[in-house]
């Protein structure tokens, strides 16, 4: 077996397997996706297995950005992981997922995502679960009503030229809420997803929104809004379709304001996709991460990665002023032990207290439990899926 980059020449057999491992795919999707990925062939961000000229497995490193405490930071969101059913149960998806954790340090990545198809595998390579996608179903009548005719927000629509702008609105919304996990595409892929003709795309100064008809109702992939005034003026341009569409389903921040902007709300119709979070560099992804302003720490805590030596060994970490330094450490008297996914769950906000129950963390002490917390404490999300 051979690991090597991928190039334009086996996209045909990329798209074989992706038909064989996840169903039939149309033309215009498949069309779409070979805009998408091609640029990414010369910047080695789509890996695969070869036995000889056969194509086995494959996997993509997508460039984004992500948010943590509202700062913003490099991730290596891994996508279309596929192995050819006949070469399942060969540990080839595990070798695959190895060295694409390590493409990702090479890319300077420091953290990776990715949305199970199995937890078993990631979990072997050091992923493990940390935030969901939120989706919910609301009715459009009760967004219609959520703006005031003199609301003064203006909203216009937006098509590829809009992506740098589009960008910046995302930017400033994320760190002035100091989101937790939700992810940036790049320009150049912004610019693809805004030319999809089936989108009703509409930006405003603070905010902006992209959905669609399904189904005889409404879907809503992106809504982000900064303030009151824009989110009611967004929702409710989604809820005038309402003599048509009689529900929207919307992937939701699940502290989105909209659920409090509801003038009734007793239940809420909630699905949730699963994602976990792997930590590739640890000294450059917690220093790289956003944290509360108001919270100190200074701990020791030995990690082990099986997979990346470099991020083995203890480690002091020392928050403050809203930022974090990781500095390797010599022995300490009983420091908070963490398998490399116990850190990457605590890191995107699992507390303390599931971690020791689920065996992620040992050792330390309950005030050590109580700083890690109140440091790196969340609820990490993503409304978009890769």
């Amino acid at each position: 077996m051979e690991i090597r980059d991928l190039g334009i020449d086996d996209l045909d057999a990329v798209l074989d397997n992706r038909r064989r491992a996840f169903g039939p795919i149309s033309a215009s999707d498949a069309q779409t996706w070979r805009e998408l990925v091609t640029p990414m062939l010369p910047e080695r961000r789509y890996l695969g297995v070869f036995d000889g000229t056969r194509l086995v497995a494959a996997a993509r490193t997508n460039p984004f950005r992500q948010w943590w405490h509202g700062r913003a930071m490099p991730m290596g969101g891994i996508g279309s992981v596929t192995v050819a059913p006949e070469d399942r149960g060969r540990g080839v998806g595990r070798m695959l997922m190895r060295a694409v954790i390590e493409r990702c340090a090479e890319l300077g990545e420091p953290v990776s995502a990715l949305y199970p198809a199995t937890t078993p595998l990631y979990r072997s390579v050091g992923y493990e679960h940390a935030g969901v996608r939120h989706r919910v179903t609301l009715p459009s009548e009760a967004l219609r009503t959520l703006s005031p005719p003199d609301a003064g927000v203006k909203i216009r629509r937006m098509g590829p030229a809009d992506a740098p702008e589009l960008m910046g609105v995302i930017d400033r919304v994320h760190a002035a809420a100091r989101s937790s996990g939700p992810l940036g595409w790049d320009e150049r892929t912004w610019r693809l997803w805004l030319g999809d003709e089936d989108d009703m795309c509409y930006l405003a100064d603070d905010g902006y929104v992209i959905y669609r008809w399904s189904g005889g109702d409404i879907e809503v992939d992106n809504l982000v809004a900064g303030s009151e005034a824009t989110a009611r003026a967004l929702w409710s341009l989604v809820g005038s379709a309402s003599s048509v569409a009689k529900s929207v389903r919307a992937c939701v921040d699940p502290r989105d304001p909209v659920l409090w902007l509801l003038r009734e709300r007793s239940k809420d119709e909630v699905a949730q996709d699963r994602w976990m979070f792997r930590i590739v560099d640890l000294p450059a992804a917690v220093e790289r991460r956003g944290f509360p302003a108001g919270v100190a720490l200074d701990a020791v805590v030995e990690v082990d990665d099986a997979l990346r030596s470099s991020n083995s060994g203890m480690w002091r970490l020392r928050v403050a002023d809203g930022g974090c330094t990781a500095e390797t450490s010599g022995p300490a008297g009983s420091p908070s032990r963490f398998t490399i996914g116990g850190l990457s769950a605590l890191y995107a906000g699992v507390p303390t207290a599931t971690l020791r129950r689920a065996g992620l963390l040992s050792g330390g002490s309950p005030e050590t439990d109580d700083a890690l917390d109140a440091a790196f404490g969340c609820d990490a999300y993503m409304i978009d899926y890769f």
